[in-house]
Parts: structure tokens; C-alpha cells; sequence
């Protein structure tokens, strides 16, 4: 590694965005995990609810750069599909 001020400030700047990423990716999965989880014991008011928590942490998790559009975007629909098919 290099040893000059830019560079080390360069690398800490990323290990920070590193940490901070992959707490978000955590949560992410964490927020679709409990979307399925009461889509698995059917219930719909619980799904409905935590549906729209993971649908916008998954949108907001494509504003920061953190997941591709069209991968948030198929995750939600998946979802939504799911869930509307339990509904009824």
C-alpha cells in the first residue's frame, strides 16, 4: 500500500463505505427475509406491512448506489406478486 497522505485517506474513505455497505446489504436481505417469512405462514396483514418497509429500503438502497435498479426492481415485484397472490 502506498504511504502517502492521499493514498491512506483514499483507503480509509473506503474501508468506511465498505462497512457502511455492507450494514445496508445486511439489512436489505434482513427486510426481504421477513417479506417471505410471513408470506410462508400467511399472513397477509404482517406480508402487506413489511412489504412496504423492504420495498422502500430496497428503493432507497438504489439511490445511494448500493444495489442495480433493475435488481431492486425485480426484487420488489417478485414481492409485490407474492403478496397480492396471498391476498387473494
Amino acid at each position: 500500500m502506498a504511504q502517502h497522505a492521499s493514498a491512506l485517506k483514499r483507503h480509509r474513505q473506503s474501508e468506511k463505505r465498505r462497512e457502511r455497505n455492507k450494514a445496508l446489504k445486511t439489512r436489505l436481505r434482513h427486510l426481504v427475509r421477513v417479506v417471505r417469512e410471513s408470506l410462508d405462514s400467511k399472513d397477509a396483514a404482517a406480508a402487506t406491512a413489511s412489504l412496504a418497509t423492504a420495498t422502500r429500503a430496497l428503493r432507497k438502497a438504489v439511490t445511494k448506489g448500493l444495489i442495480h435498479r433493475n435488481a431492486a426492481s425485480r426484487k420488489v415485484s417478485r414481492l409485490t406478486k407474492a403478496v397480492h397472490a396471498l391476498r387473494g
